[in-house]
């Protein structure tokens, strides 16, 4: 790892830098790569300098020169707003990894607005939470043109244990679109989980012991261990909060809908999560959408 910047360092400006954001360019900057970020609130990104990371007022400032461009925001229009702030600063040509979720129809003018300011395009949303990011070990689902993917995958390779090539045409939604299959997933579990625990208590069910009786078996897995953990410590911490799922969940969907789909688990838990975030549990972690079960 290089700990000296040279002239040849690859200058990576990333724009969106929350719990997934933070974690990947911290893990840039110790990598070597000249990283400046931008966060919407900038109190948020000033811990990165600790890690050699230049924290930046505006997105302009950090896009400035950059050879590469990485947004990792809540969804579509939160992306395409820091990049269009930055629009007078960017050079044509630089590479534009857009690596949040935000769904097939916000990725459209993704790829409009990159086309009009002559932007190297690459649509590469990420799997994976808060302790995979840290490691470096998130898996990226990419689409883009095979010429970019050499210098795209100099940051893939650092943010991530494993990367997915699913297309050739960003503007295709291809890596868009599998992730809302893999998140509608995520939010099985996550959902399902929060209901069982919340039935065992209203059933006056140790939620210990229906742990117990599936331990080992094939309704046994990590992922819901993991979530039972947070709810039966009270410790909610997110990896993945309660407003990130909700979005992710108004995505899936949508994107359903448009598609000629039914999927009634999603709208249920979208109003799920829609319901723990008037209760005061939008920051905290997905698992939390147990507590729209109650009143209050």
């Amino acid at each position: 790892m290089a700990d000296n910047k040279t002239s040849d360092t690859l200058s990576v400006a990333v724009l969106g830098t929350g719990i997934m954001g933070a974690a990947m360019t911290r893990n840039l900057a110790r990598a070597g790569l000249d990283v400046r970020a931008w966060n919407r609130t900038r109190a948020k990104a000033e811990p990165l300098a600790a890690d050699g990371v230049h924290v930046t007022d505006t997105p302009g400032e950090a896009v400035a020169g950059a050879d590469v461009v990485l947004t990792m925001l809540l969804d579509g229009p939160a992306a395409l707003d820091a990049v269009r702030q930055a629009t007078p600063q960017l050079a044509p040509g630089t590479l534009w990894l857009q690596m949040s979720t935000v769904g097939p129809a916000a990725l459209e003018p993704l790829v409009r607005f990159a086309a009009e300011q002559d932007l190297r395009f690459v649509d590469a949303p990420v799997l994976g939470t808060k302790a995979p990011a840290e490691k470096g070990q998130l898996i990226v689902l990419a689409a883009g043109s095979p010429e970019l993917r050499d210098r795209a995958g100099q940051v893939f390779d650092i943010v991530g244990g494993r990367t997915q090539w699913v297309g050739d045409d960003a503007a295709s939604g291809a890596a868009s679109r599998l992730k809302l299959v893999v998140n509608s997933w995520v939010l099985t579990i996550v959902g399902g989980t929060g209901e069982t625990l919340a039935l065992a208590k209203g059933l006056d069910v140790d939620p210990r012991d229906f742990l117990d009786a599936i331990a080992g078996g094939s309704l046994d897995m990590t992922y819901l261990r993991m979530k039972a953990d947070l709810l039966l410590s009270g410790e909610l911490a997110p990896s993945f909060t309660v407003s990130a799922a909700r979005k992710d969940a108004r995505l899936i969907a949508e994107a359903a809908e448009a598609s000629g789909i039914r999927l009634d688990l999603a709208a249920a838990a979208a109003e799920r999560f829609r319901r723990a975030e008037e209760q005061g549990h939008g920051g905290e972690d997905g698992v939390a959408a147990y507590f729209a079960s109650f009143d209050g």
